[in-house]
């Protein structure tokens, strides 16, 4: 029983053609939102914390 999708790596000719036609640049870019959000909470807490103990 044949498979409908054979695997590219089976063979050398086929793994070739298969990696070869990947088009490079179909990752999605990720997104610096999280990143931005995350240092903008670490300064806040840090700056709550020297505030809080300027005033101790």
């Amino acid at each position: 029983m044949a498979e409908q999708h054979p695997d590219p790596s089976g063979n050398t000719e086929a793994f070739r053609v298969f990696a070869h036609s990947t088009e490079p640049g179909t990752v999605e870019p990720t997104s610096r939102l999280p990143l931005i959000i995350g240092v903008a909470i670490a300064i806040a807490v840090l700056a709550a914390l020297v505030g809080w103990l300027a005033l101790r």
